[in-house]
Parts: C-alpha cells; sequence; structure tokens
C-alpha cells in the first residue's frame, strides 16, 4: 500500500464534483469527521478519488468488504465544513473544556483532517498555509491518546517523555508550549519547553521531575541528553514542525542523531508550510507509508494578504520604510532584514526617525529576544526589524502589515514572512522592497508563488531629499521671529570682523572635519646619521680611561688594599 494523498485544491475540488454528481441514487454515508470513518479513509487503495474539502466521506475497508467500499467511494455526502465542530472528533471532555476557554469552536481545515487521522496513529505530513493552525492539529490528538497513561503521581517514573516536538526556532519552541500547555490544562499531563541561550538548571530540574509533552530545538534536546537529564526511550509520538526550516539551518546531522535515540515503533508526523524535494527525501527515511495531507497548493499565500513590491535604490530603502510608516500610519509591523547587522542598523536609523523600534536577531541574548517580543505584542514597540528567525510560528493577533526590507535568499521564506498577518482568516498587507541587485529573487518568489505580485507607486517619496527638507523645515520654524533679514555674506562678514582674524587652528580648517594635531619633527625628511669623528672618538676614551674602578667586595674577589 503507497501513500495516500488528500488534496483539497480549488482545481482538484473542481476535477471531483463531476464524480459526485455521477451516483446521486447511492446511499449516504458518514462523513469522515470520526474516528471510525477516518480508520476506513487511510486503508484505502491508490484509486480513491480526490474528494472537495467539505465532504471526506467514510470508505469502509477494501479488504473486509471490497463491494462497499467501492459503493462509498463514489456516494459521498456533503457536509458543510462550518458545521464540524471539536466535539465531534471524541475528544476528551477536558479538552473541550480548554478549547472553549480558548474560544474554540470550529476547526480549520488543517484541523479537521488531520485530528481524526492522527487519533488512528497514522504517520501524517500535514501541508497548510501559515496561521491556519498546524499546531492545534497535531497537538490535541497527541495529548487526547497521552491522556491513558495520564496520572497525578508526583513520581518521576509515572510520568516519562512520551511525545517529542522539535522545533527549528526558540521562539517557534515557545509558541508551541504555550499552545500545548493551554490544550492540557485540565488534564494531569505535564509539558515543558528546552531550548538554548537559556541556564540549564531550570530545565534540568524541570525534566527530572517528569513530563509527557517536550517541545525543544534540536541542539539543546542533545545537551540534555548527553548531560542525561532526559531519556527518549519512551517516546511514543514525534513530531517535526516546520521541518524545511530545520534543514535549512543545518540540524539535519542533530536530527538524525535524535531519531536514532528513538524506539523504532513510534508515530511519526511532519507539519510545515511548504514541502521541498529535500523535505520528502528526509520523510522518506523515517516516516511509514505516511498520509498527505494538503489543504492548500504547496507554498501558496494567503488569500486576504494584499501583496505589493517598490523599486528604489539601495540605499534608499530605508528612507522608503520610514515614508511607508508614517504615509500609512503604521503600528505594531515586522520589518524583516537577511542579516544580522542590517537588522540592527535599520532599528537605530528608525529610532532616529522618531519611531519606537527595536530589533531581534540571533546575536541577541534569549533574555532581550522574549523582551522584546513580548513588548511588541503588548503595543509597547511599534516596528519589530528581525531576521528570519522571527518568520516561523510567530503568532500575533492583528498584525497589520509585514514589510520585507530585503527579499528572502530562500523563496519559500517569503511565505512564512508574510505568513505572519492575515492569520486566522484576517486581512493583511505584506510590503517588498527591492533594488535592481533583487530582480532574481523576485523571480524566483513569483515562481514559486504562481503569481504576478503587483508593482507599487512611490507617489509622494522623494528619494534622499525627504527627511532633509522636513529637517530644514523644522530648522526654520525654530529660528526667533526677529531674525535678521540681511544676506548670509553679510552676516559672516560682519561677525568675522567683530571677532578680528581667526587664528588658524591645530586640527585643521576648511572642511568642518577633526584633525590629529601633527608634530612637525614627523614631516622633517630623512637625514643620515653622521660618522663620530676621531677627536670626539679619542675624548670619549679617555673619558673612559679618566672613570674611577669601582671597588670590589672581598666575597666576590676583592681585597682592601694594603
Amino acid at each position: 500500500m503507497s501513500e495516500i494523498e488528500i488534496n483539497t485544491t480549488p482545481e482538484a475540488r473542481q476535477s471531483a464534483m463531476p464524480e459526485l454528481a455521477a451516483a446521486p441514487e447511492a446511499a449516504p454515508v458518514a462523513p469522515a469527521i470520526l474516528p471510525e470513518a477516518v480508520a476506513a479513509v487511510v486503508t484505502v487503495a491508490d484509486t480513491v478519488p480526490v474528494l472537495p474539502l467539505q465532504a471526506i466521506p467514510a470508505i469502509p475497508d477494501t479488504a473486509a468488504a471490497p463491494e462497499a467500499a467501492a459503493t462509498a467511494a463514489t456516494a459521498p455526502v456533503v457536509e458543510p465544513l462550518a458545521e464540524v465542530r471539536f466535539a465531534d472528533f471524541g475528544l476528551s471532555p477536558h479538552i473541550l473544556r480548554a478549547l472553549t476557554d480558548q474560544g474554540y469552536v470550529h476547526p480549520t481545515p488543517i484541523q479537521a483532517q488531520a485530528i481524526p487521522v492522527l487519533l488512528q496513529g497514522r504517520d501524517v505530513m500535514g501541508a497548510a498555509q501559515t496561521g491556519t493552525g498546524k499546531t492545534a492539529g497535531f497537538s490535541l490528538p497527541i495529548i487526547q491518546m497521552l491522556l491513558a497513561h495520564a496520572s497525578p503521581s508526583m513520581s518521576p517514573a509515572r510520568h516519562p517523555v512520551r511525545a517529542l516536538i522539535l522545533t527549528p526556532t526558540r521562539e517557534l519552541a515557545v509558541q508551541v508550549a504555550e499552545n500545548v500547555k493551554a490544550y492540557a490544562k485540565h488534564t494531569p499531563l505535564r509539558s515543558t519547553v528546552v531550548f538554548g541561550g537559556m541556564d540549564m538548571k531550570p530545565q534540568t530540574e524541570i525534566l527530572r521531575n517528569g513530563v509527557e509533552i517536550v517541545i525543544a530545538t534540536p541542539g539543546r534536546l542533545l545537551d540534555h541528553v548527553e548531560q542525561k537529564n532526559i531519556s527518549l526511550g519512551q517516546v511514543q509520538m514525534l513530531v517535526m514542525d516546520e521541518a524545511d526550516r530545520m534543514l535549512d539551518m543545518g540540524f539535519l546531522p542533530d536530527l538524525q542523531r535524535i531519531i536514532n535515540l528513538l524506539p523504532k515503533k513510534r508515530q511519526n508526523l511532519m507539519f510545515s508550510a511548504t514541502f521541498s524535494p529535500e523535505i520528502k527525501k528526509l520523510a522518506n527515511t523515517f516516516l511509514n507509508n505516511p498520509l498527505t495531507i494538503e489543504v492548500a497548493r504547496s507554498n501558496q499565500t494567503a488569500d486576504k494578504v494584499t501583496q505589493v513590491v517598490y523599486k528604489v535604490e539601495e540605499n534608499q530603502k530605508g528612507a522608503l520604510i520610514a515614508h511607508l510608516l508614517r504615509q500609512r500610519d503604521l503600528k505594531q509591523v515586522i520589518v524583516f532584514s537577511n542579516t544580522k547587522i542590517g537588522a540592527s542598523r535599520l532599528a537605530r536609523a528608525l529610532e532616529q526617525e522618531g519611531m519606537n523600534a527595536t530589533a531581534i536577531h540571533g546575536d541577541k541574548t534569549q533574555q532581550e529576544r522574549m523582551a522584546a517580543l513580548e513588548a511588541f505584542k503588548k503595543g509597547e514597540i511599534d516596528v519589530l526589524v528581525a531576521t528570519d528567525v522571527a518568520a516561523r510560528g510567530l503568532d500575533i493577533s492583528d498584525l497589520p502589515c509585514v514589510i520585507n526590507y530585503d527579499l528572502p535568499y530562500n523563496a519559500e521564506d517569503y511565505v512564512h514572512r508574510i505568513g505572519r498577518t492575515g492569520r486566522a482568516g484576517a486581512s493583511g498587507d505584506a510590503i517588498s522592497i527591492y533594488s535592481d541587485k533583487d530582480e532574481r529573487l523576485l523571480v524566483d518568489i513569483e515562481k514559486l508563488i504562481k503569481q504576478s505580485i503587483r508593482r507599487g507607486d512611490l507617489g509622494g517619496f522623494v528619494p534622499g531629499a525627504a527627511r532633509s527638507d522636513e529637517r530644514s523645515s523644522e530648522r526654520r520654524t525654530r529660528r526667533p521671529a526677529d531674525s535678521d533679514s540681511r544676506s548670509p555674506a553679510a552676516r559672516m562678514a560682519e561677525r568675522s570682523g567683530e571677532r578680528g582674524p581667526r587664528a588658524p587652528s591645530a586640527y585643521g580648517s576648511g572642511n568642518g572635519m577633526r584633525r590629529e594635531k601633527i608634530d612637525p619633527w614627523f614631516l622633517k625628511p630623512y637625514e643620515p646619521a653622521k660618522a663620530p669623528t676621531p677627536a670626539a672618538s679619542a675624548a670619549l676614551g679617555s673619558a673612559a680611561a679618566a672613570k674611577p674602578k669601582q671597588k670590589l667586595a672581598a666575597l666576590l674577589g676583592g681585597l682592601p688594599k694594603q
């Protein structure tokens, strides 16, 4: 039995509609939102037709009832996704209570398809647009299945690590850990997050007390394994979130080491907004007959995100960003830069323009990065300049705009960057700035997302002169009302006459730049040393001969004169 793919793109739904209309007389079956329906879906052969997102029918097991399977495959019952509720999945009342506390009632498309399949213990590769709820898509089934092993005991032996969630960045690890903690808060299950840049002692204490769910970055997890703070011998579920980013960051050797430490029999999950060929190659090495769930076209951007690009000279990018922020009166904006030093410089430049901005990147300590993100979420910071370290997993509600100061070198990162806005069906703006040298990067992005990005008009933006005009007008307004109306030359001549002739400055003059004081001795030409004259040599010799000899002590061989 080979890999089964559930494709719910608009093209697939159009191609599936004739098949759905061809058998109206067939008996209806239960929709595939129930666990017993999913058991049949994951065992069907490759001949299963592509079905629309709103109706994934229950298909009986072909090995048990091939006739029934053939009938059901041609006669699904369409049930709108809006009518599907989390309670239909058979989740525990404790989980449903936590979801109610969060205000969640209806699942997103990726959740509606992934949760029933994961509850059956099947390996899954899930792809969906950024911001569609992938985290809940795998964390809710994990909590549901681990409830059978939940124990209120305080003994660490009763709380071994049973689920491992790997993330590429610290920020994403914290985000996932917060969601898992919120979903499991009414259960006895324990969870924690471990990542680098922090002291290991608090993490070690929590791990040794016992936790069932661990969210970790690969490097810090291996540090705890080497120090024997954690045992992975009882892990039942492995999740790789944003696996493509982990490969981009060079985590492949660490991932292989971690996989070798896990039991052979386990459930493996991979979730990401994009799936590159390298990711599929990695999946083939440890996934067992995975089910691919893709609720949108690969590398597709959100429909409600308005994308626009502006072309300027390379040295005018910072001025254009300041102009756009003022013109649109944007608050709580993420600006992405490709380099750490570029992010720091842009943040300082925006601060000099009077904006409340800060930067986060890999050179910042974890405490600084977490403090900046927390202040940004609270609205205390208006502009957050970040590298791609912040492009994955950050869930900030009502983020109105994302700006690409630099186009990403990897076109797939563009999808993740603009995915920070327009989350959960909301609208947002994605602005990108590029120069002549970035033409190739823009072509790669448009090729990946299979659409042309609109070119924006820079009306009202004067390169290089906008801020200078404003500053000059400010200086004019600061002049007193009775200022002198004479020409600058006349005023300068009068001032020079009052002060008298100006003495030359030791630091130079003319260009106004400070110069170091120069010693005239260093400006003299080279003069070779003169040979000593015979008379001088004779005088030195006589002076040396006339010098009295120093007396030596008896212990050094000297004797007193008799």
